[in-house]
């Protein structure tokens, strides 16, 4: 049987520190643990999610650019 696993989803932001949630679980830290401390999964490596875009993209709106 194989042991289940997760990994961090690296969420970068335009003007507040990275955060790394849980692909499991959801759970939000501020760095990545070697496992979740919510569902205490292992994890397996991560994955970037540029999120900053989104946020650029709402000011671009804002501003009319």
């Amino acid at each position: 049987m194989k042991k289940k696993t997760a990994h961090w989803i690296r969420r970068t932001h335009l003007f507040r520190k990275d955060e790394y949630e849980c692909s499991a679980c959801g759970f939000c830290a501020d760095k990545p643990y070697k496992t979740c401390p919510h569902c205490g999964l292992p994890m397996k490596g991560s994955e970037y999610d540029p999120y900053w875009v989104d946020e650029m993209a709402i000011f671009d709106d804002i501003f009319g650019d």
